[in-house]
């Protein structure tokens, strides 16, 4: 999960949010809620999910491994760890998803016919299983074919952290995915998250729309210390609340959030859905939960597809000036494409898209911008629209549309899409998204030491100059410095030795959040094979219409064969 070390916290950038996962509805209704802002551009296709992919063909010229049982034998789901019997051997009782759903395209998706939604019980502690159990939601739409062409199932996350893969099951339902004929495509909300039980809770509604709107700085010591002191509180909140209604201990339950657990549940998962073996795609930070999967069961890995690469080596200050350097880049490709449109309020010379940029949005740090709804549209809020767009060339219009428009005095549409990223519905209720988020750094990343946070700040400012607010660069505290457990990760090599899967990488050249050489080197450390796709986007199989991505990526979950070196698309 990258984020930006320490800047108030709603200017945090996250690890990953693919723009084809919030769902290209939103999308469109952006464009039409700034069609009267004068920028002309392509119109935006109504789907851009691939449905040209020949599910079943072969890379490379492999052929086709035989299908397994869709349901194996008692006893034939591989090694079970020691005191989790009962959890490897649960039956899930699949039912109907309303009740499930937890956003406003939940509902409008979970309804979809066929969906079938269940609750898998995990232990709250791997070190002492008989201490308290969690739930996991879990989505699934069934495979469409035959059942002598059924392969098993797969199981998605769409990064975040904290992103719900019932909602991307859910989505992925509505359309054309060929890999459907020969696999369960299988969701869930990793524990903490959305639909699952406990949910991370830190902040209510209108504390997240207080934060926001506060605009806390670092111009003067009262600034500073606001700043560290609601950091402290939020880590407080977090304790109090999670679990308080379910009865268990939220510190307890908040370390437990780590990406080590969750692929311990993911296990858990594959078995009670029928798999000897796990087949996987993960999405950015979902990479990373794929790497630690394969570190742990390395005989329990089928395939698995890992596309948005996060590199384990790294530390997270470097990680966060890469993903700096990355929003740079793709902003100033932005910038590129909004110079050939009639109108652009960025101007015609992109090399000055920058300075033009900042004059627009640092007058909100004196003085936010009052909205139609009674909210008010800060510096952060506004680089955070900017970064959500960032994601794919489906937003460039949307954000053209809302700068221009905030040039004009109003700051509605530039609003509207950073409630996109905040996960802020038309209602005024945030998801669990964000706070989860935070509860997975917190267990991740190894703790940054205060001194290193200003110089952390200066080289993030150098990375991505559009996004630097001019205020002086200072260290402040982390909530995550008030967090009641330790990280249970650290920057490290993978330890795949015992993996006989072969692991395929997909990185893109222009990924904005998970820089292209990250890909590279990951699919190095695990000894896979990789993917390079051409493009300003983040994550690209699977709903971005890459035909030659999707071909290539469902024929290895289908038949194993991995794509030649050097594959580009």
């Amino acid at each position: 999960m990258i984020d930006r070390v320490p800047r108030p916290l709603s200017a945090r950038i996250r690890r990953s949010r693919p723009a084809a996962r919030i769902g290209l509805l939103a999308v469109a209704g952006l464009l039409l809620a700034g069609c009267g802002a004068g920028v002309v551009g392509s119109a935006i296709p109504v789907s851009t999910a691939a449905g040209s992919t020949v599910a079943g063909s072969t890379a490379a010229g492999g052929t086709a491994a035989s299908p397994t049982p869709a349901n194996p034998a008692p006893g034939d789901l591989g090694p079970v760890p020691k005191g989790l019997e009962a959890y490897y051997s649960q039956q899930l009782q699949w039912q109907d998803c309303a009740e499930f759903a937890q956003t406003d395209s939940d509902r409008e998706t979970y309804g979809t016919a066929g969906l079938q939604c269940a609750r898998l019980k995990v232990p709250v502690s791997y070190d002492d299983p008989a201490s308290g159990q969690a739930t996991v939601g879990v989505l699934r739409a069934p495979a469409t074919g035959d059942q002598g062409d059924r392969l098993g199932s797969v199981i998605f996350n769409p990064g975040g952290p904290g992103g719900s893969g019932m909602s991307t099951v859910a989505q992925f339902a509505t359309e054309k995915i060929d890999l459907r004929q020969h696999f369960d495509l299988v969701g869930f909300d990793p524990r903490g998250t959305g639909a699952s039980r406990p949910a991370v809770t830190c902040r209510t509604d209108a504390e997240r729309d207080g934060e926001r709107a506060a605009n806390l700085r670092s111009t003067t010591p009262e600034g500073i210390a606001a700043m560290n002191a609601y950091a402290a509180q939020v880590a407080q909140w977090c304790t109090e609340r999670t679990g308080k209604d379910e009865g268990i201990s939220g510190a307890a339950f908040l370390a437990s959030v780590g990406t080590t657990d969750v692929a311990k549940d993911m296990d858990i998962l594959r078995a009670a859905v029928g798999d000897r073996q796990l087949t996987y795609v993960g999405y950015s930070y979902g990479t990373r939960l794929g790497t630690s999967y394969a570190e742990q069961f390395p005989a329990n890995v089928r395939a698995m597809i890992l596309d948005g690469a996060i590199d384990p080596n790294l530390d997270p200050g470097t990680e966060v000036v890469n993903q700096g350097k990355g929003f740079q880049e793709a902003f100033d490709e932005f910038a590129k494409w909004c110079a050939q449109q009639p109108t652009c309020v960025l101007g015609k010379d992109p090399s000055a898209a920058t300075a033009v940029y900042q004059h627009l949005v640092r007058p909100l740090l004196d003085t936010p911008l009052t909205l139609s709804d009674g909210r008010v549209l800060t510096f952060n809020d506004a680089n955070t629209a900017t970064i959500q767009a960032m994601y794919a060339e489906a937003f460039r219009e949307p954000l053209a549309n809302a700068l221009l428009d905030l040039s004009r005095g109003n700051g509605d549409l530039m609003m509207r899409i950073a409630d996109l990223y905040e996960d802020r519905d038309s209602s005024g209720h945030y998801s669990s998204l964000m706070d989860a988020f935070l509860a997975i750094r917190c267990m991740d990343d190894p703790r940054t030491d205060p001194q290193q946070v200003a110089e952390l700040n200066k080289q993030y400012n150098q990375a991505a100059p559009f996004l630097d607010s001019g205020d002086p660069v200072v260290a402040t505290k982390d909530v995550c410095d008030s967090w009641p457990a330790k990280p249970t990760l650290t920057p490290h090599t993978p330890n795949v030795d015992n993996l006989t899967a072969k692991i395929l990488v997909i990185s893109t050249t222009g990924d904005p959040a998970t820089p292209y050489q990250a890909g590279v080197d990951l699919a190095k450390d695990l000894g896979g094979a990789l993917i390079t796709v051409k493009g300003t986007r983040h994550t690209a199989f699977l709903g971005a219409g890459i035909a030659c991505v999707d071909t290539a990526g469902t024929d290895y979950l289908v038949s194993l064969k991995v794509p030649p070196a050097g594959t580009t698309c």
